[in-house]
């Protein structure tokens, strides 16, 4: 090798160290840093009333389900939807609808027996993310504004609903975000 192609091979290998360190911290940076929480019981009530989208109690129950688990409830969340004057499985523009579940809350106990390592995850609810949501969720994202809002641990932020009755928009909601969620929920 000449003297020339030495220097290029050398300066070649420094770069590719060096940018390897500068990779590794930013990835080091980016990484969320855990925080010590605690499972805390929550239990709402709440009425859904849409003149737009019509939902019969089991489906409610499911919607409103999908929903908990995606912010981060703990697995087992129980939802009962009452009131659809037809039956359960009959559509309703009202419905009542109580919820049992569990969430995460931050804790300055780290050394306790329940504490359950989580991160700060970003999250977005829109009319096409997630998969379960769509169009005619705009007046549940309306009832469930406190719920989500009273029982998550949450930062950052934006509850818009815009709801048309009898409409149906793509840009009617969008509720985004950051919330506390296991360290196995968030890397799944």
């Amino acid at each position: 090798m000449t003297h020339t192609q030495l220097l290029i091979t050398a300066a070649t290998a420094a770069f590719s160290v060096g940018g390897g360190a500068v990779l590794a911290a930013t990835t080091a940076e980016s990484a969320p840093a855990a925080q010590a929480t605690t499972w805390q019981h929550q239990h709402v009530n709440f009425e859904y009333h849409g003149f737009t989208t019509l939902y019969s109690c089991d489906g409610l129950e499911d919607k409103v389900r999908s929903i908990l688990l995606f912010m981060g409830a703990r697995p087992g969340v129980r939802v009962r939807a009452d009131g659809c004057p037809r039956g359960p499985q009959s559509p309703s523009h009202m419905a009542n609808v109580t919820a049992d579940f569990d969430t995460l809350a931050a804790t300055s106990d780290a050394a306790a027996g329940s504490a359950v390592e989580a991160q700060w995850t970003a999250f977005k609810l829109d009319a096409q993310r997630p998969f379960f949501m769509g169009a005619g969720d705009c007046e549940l994202m309306e009832s469930m504004r406190s719920v989500l809002t009273k029982s998550f641990t949450l930062r950052n932020l934006a509850y818009e609903t815009h709801c048309t009755p009898h409409e149906l928009s793509f840009a009617d909601y969008s509720v985004t975000g950051q919330v506390l969620k296991t360290a196995a929920a968030h890397s799944g």
